[in-house]
Parts: structure tokens; C-alpha cells; sequence
């Protein structure tokens, strides 16, 4: 028996919500609207020597990166992780991170937030561009507070 009131998303190249956050285009595949904020799906290219938010632990979402082209460098902690191509990595809530592409290619990855919490995270950073704001450690840090996320490092 099917449900006619289910919907198939469809998302297909070139399309989706795109936000650009300094020398980051992400593209927003999945914002929570079709899985009942179960998911939320993004595609992100990083230039050469883009570097990453400050290191932050999420309370409330788990976060998976899969690396589609590229390599980028996963920080947790103390420790770096150069995570090229066919790499996935998963974040969960309370664990620190950031990342960065150190390297002079472009790199691709696709992230997964559960619940979809993080998706509204980058449209806030998209208008605090467009508004003219400086994305600095601490601006970055605030915007993140308002999805149950905190830094993992002291920017006082």
C-alpha cells in the first residue's frame, strides 16, 4: 500500500539552496523540509587554503562529512586527520571538530546533520555576509550558540 501523501525530493544538479560563505559555495540538498527535520543534507566545495570554523562541539545533532573529491583536514582536539576522497567522518554530539582544506585543490564533501538543527546555522552566516559582517571566531561563535553549539576552544 502506498501513502499518497509522501513526497519524493528530488534534488538535482546545479539545484537547491545555495549559500556562499566567503571561498565556501555550499549547497543545501536536504534543509529538514521533506524528512520531518529528521535529516538535513549540504554539499560544500572548499577552494585551496580555506580555512575552517573555530573548533565547536554540537550538543544536540550528530554531524558525518563524506569526502566526494579532495582532501580536507578534520581537527579534533589535539589532532589532525587528513581525510582525502571516499572518506567519511562522522561527528557525535559533544565530540570537538573543525576543518579546513590546507591543500592548494578545491575539495568536496557532502555533510549530514541529525536532526536538521545546523541547515538554519549557514543561512545566518549567509545574511551576516550579505549584511556586511565580519564572520571573526567570536561572531561565528555566537551564531552558533543559537543551534545548541559551543566553542571547544577559549576565543576571550
Amino acid at each position: 500500500m502506498t501513502d499518497a501523501s509522501k513526497t519524493v525530493s528530488v534534488v538535482g544538479p546545479g539545484e537547491g539552496e545555495t549559500i556562499l560563505l566567503g571561498t565556501t559555495r555550499m549547497r543545501i540538498l536536504e534543509d529538514g523540509g521533506n524528512t520531518g527535520h529528521r535529516l538535513g543534507i549540504a554539499e560544500s566545495v572548499l577552494a585551496p587554503h580555506t580555512p575552517g570554523p573555530p573548533q565547536h562541539r554540537h550538543a544536540q545533532h550528530d554531524e558525518g562529512f563524506y569526502i566526494i573529491s579532495g582532501t580536507v583536514r578534520f581537527t579534533v582536539g589535539d589532532q589532525d586527520h587528513d581525510a582525502p576522497a571516499g572518506t567519511l567522518v562522522m561527528v557525535p554530539p559533544g565530540a570537538p571538530h573543525t576543518f579546513a582544506n590546507v591543500t592548494d585543490q578545491p575539495a568536496v564533501m557532502l555533510s549530514t546533520f541529525t536532526p536538521d538543527l545546523y541547515v538554519q546555522y549557514f543561512r545566518d552566516l549567509r545574511t551576516m555576509f550579505a549584511e556586511g559582517q565580519a564572520l571573526t571566531p567570536e561572531a561565528n561563535i555566537r551564531a552558533m550558540t543559537r543551534y545548541a553549539t559551543e566553542p571547544a576552544t577559549d576565543f576571550s
